[in-house]
């Protein structure tokens, strides 16, 4: 199985092999971009594609999830567009790729086009269709459409339930997403670690520190081992609450080491609550921590606003002239909007 490879010296061999079959036929070459793309090299995966003298469908699947997976979500819709132009009807298989791109970048109309699409081409429906429409219309805001496509499920599985907790979660929704995980365990589904991570995200931003502490404390009962992520929900969760004493104690219990995750969790509790006592306590335990030695754009944009919340305008300066002689500076956030076929782009000046 040449997809199965992931390795360069293992990717290199298979196109060696690949490069000498006399017949290629489809299977082959989808392989191959299978390949390419799972290492996460999409161009030399696209390379392939252009050179396939007869494309199929399978070829096309491949290459759009291959976009989609890689986080070129606008080139798997162009694929998507160009692989209609060329008189390829989509299978399920296409619409589920297609439906995580809309997600990811948000598009809400593109994804009620599909939806649309679904239904005028009779496209086959199965759980993976249905999930993907309840995550991109989660992902999107639109709760209401996430919610009417979960509800007329006959059969749901867990990235489903994933999808529909993860959207009420995101959007501020902590009761209804408490209430579907409630429903995923009395239907017998077990919930995995991404659901742990969304209703305690969830638990965080609603201020729920009981249900919060409570929901942490049963993923021994589903077998499951608490990663650095989910400390990091659990920090966030004490944070926000206020109890900075808390949160700090569990990271120094924490049965690995914390990350970025967890300090930014710590530092932005910090921020919220003008503790500059914790937050001299956090940067002088970070000096000795790797990972706050190599701490991101975002740490140092929080020690700054920290020390001027706080009135300690000179701490604040030398944060702010260390970051302009480091060149850092707080990543813009962007917003993405397609009228028509045309895409716009618009980004805030992160200064």
């Amino acid at each position: 199985m040449v997809d199965g490879y992931t390795s360069n010296g293992e990717m290199e061999a298979a196109r060696e092999v690949f490069e000498e079959m006399p017949y290629r036929n489809f299977f082959a070459w989808s392989s191959m971009i299978s390949g390419y793309c799972k290492k996460g090299d999409v161009n030399e995966a696209k390379a392939i594609f252009d050179r396939i003298p007869v494309r199929n469908l399978v070829n096309w699947n491949s290459l759009i999830s291959g976009y989609a997976q890689n986080g070129f979500c606008m080139e798997a819709m162009e694929a998507f567009g160009q692989m209609q132009a060329e008189g390829f009807a989509p299978d399920e298989v296409t619409i589920v790729c297609v439906l995580s791109a809309c997600a990811q970048l948000g598009l809400l109309d593109a994804g009620k086009e599909i939806h649309c699409m679904i239904h005028r081409k009779k496209i086959r429906v199965n759980v993976f269709v249905l999930s993907g429409l309840v995550d991109m219309y989660a992902k999107c805001g639109d709760l209401i459409n996430a919610r009417l496509v979960f509800e007329r499920m006959t059969e749901r599985n867990t990235t489903c339930w994933n999808a529909i907790i993860s959207g009420f979660a995101t959007h501020g929704r902590c009761k209804e997403a408490l209430e579907f995980f409630d429903r995923m365990e009395s239907s017998n589904k077990r919930p995995d670690d991404i659901t742990f991570l969304s209703v305690l995200s969830a638990c965080a931003h609603g201020g729920l520190v009981n249900e919060g502490t409570e929901i942490f404390s049963k993923m021994g009962k589903y077998g499951l081992e608490a990663s650095v992520r989910h400390y990091g929900c659990l920090v966030d969760l004490l944070g926000r609450a206020g109890r900075l004493r808390e949160a700090y104690d569990l990271v120094k219990r924490m049965p690995m080491k914390p990350n970025d995750t967890v300090w930014t969790a710590m530092l932005r509790a910090c921020w919220i609550h003008q503790d500059q006592a914790m937050t001299e306590k956090i940067v002088k335990e970070g000096t000795q921590n790797v990972n706050m030695v190599t701490a991101t754009d975002s740490h140092y944009v929080l020690l700054s606003h920290i020390y001027a919340t706080s009135d300690s305008w000179e701490k604040a300066e030398r944060m702010r002239t260390f970051m302009d002689n480091k060149g850092l500076q707080k990543t813009p956030g962007c917003s993405l909007i397609m009228p028509g076929s045309t895409k716009n782009t618009f980004c805030v000046d992160a200064k």
